[in-house]
């Protein structure tokens, strides 16, 4: 110190660029952003998959007389399209990227810096959640555009459904990759999620097509409280119970995916 003039390290100068948590996961955000666009593979799963399936389904929906439940073509593709994005735009796609940065060392070498091991996963998860909203929002566009779907009648449903199904996602994805042992093993360890979730969460076919007793215990599901919060949210349809019955069961999920992340995650690679 000389004249009242204070000399910082160069070392010391980046290490003080970045001092909040909101800093060091936007950095570590845009590094993974770049990451993403290279890999052409992830960007087809998570992007052209979701966009499309939903459509193929037109087809199958037109023979399910959905008429007969209150529904409409319109009200069971949009929830659909929603699902398929969160399934294959966030949960698989995140699977494969947790795999790969722990694989490559990258995740260990995260935590020997400034970030917190919380940050080092959400920040990891920024772009893919960022892209899965973008995502939910065109679906939800496009559908009420070529669908005849009309406005939400409770919107502020359909959001928390989504917003509720994003972080919950997020954190299966994390917890799928602690047991996947190579991003190509990731196919196979999504699997489950994603078949179950299609067929016995009101993806595919929805759970008033049911019988009461099979919908009612189908409804306890990971993504069927989701699924069911979004389309409660256009048609209007669900009551104060359903809806807090849903949102009840969603934020149990997603309190239970959290606390196994924090428990399980794996930071080594599995040799």
């Amino acid at each position: 110190m000389s004249g009242g003039t204070v000399t910082k390290s160069p070392e010391g100068s980046v290490r003080g660029a970045v001092t909040t948590p909101m800093s060091r996961m936007s950095a570590l955000a845009r590094a993974e952003l770049t990451l993403l666009g290279r890999s052409k593979a992830t960007i087809i799963a998570a992007v052209l998959v979701p966009l499309g399936l939903p459509f193929s389904l037109r087809p199958v929906v037109d023979d399910m007389n959905v008429e007969d439940s209150g529904l409409s073509v319109g009200l069971v593709l949009l929830p659909a399209a929603i699902g398929f994005s969160l399934l294959f735009g966030v949960y698989s796609a995140l699977t494969g990227i947790y795999t790969a940065r722990r694989e490559e060392l990258v995740l260990k070498r995260l935590r020997t810096g400034e970030l917190r091991d919380t940050e080092v996963v959400a920040g990891s998860a920024l772009p893919v959640f960022a892209m899965g909203l973008v995502q939910c929002l065109v679906l939800a566009v496009g559908c009420t555009a070529f669908l005849d779907v009309p406005a939400p009648e409770a919107p502020h449903l359909a959001v928390l459904g989504v917003l509720l199904g994003l972080v919950m996602c997020s954190a299966l994805g994390a917890v799928t990759a602690s047991v996947t042992r190579t991003v190509e093993s990731a196919q196979v360890t999504t699997m489950p999620f994603v078949l179950v979730s299609m067929v016995a969460s009101g993806v595919a076919v929805p759970l008033e097509l049911m019988p009461d007793r099979v919908a009612s215990g189908l409804e306890l599901l990971p993504l069927s409280p989701v699924i069911t919060l979004v389309r409660g949210g256009w048609s209007g349809d669900l009551s104060a119970y359903e809806a807090l019955g849903a949102l009840a069961t969603a934020l149990a999920w997603t309190v239970l995916a959290v606390f196994a992340v924090r428990r399980w995650f794996r930071w080594e690679p599995r040799r």
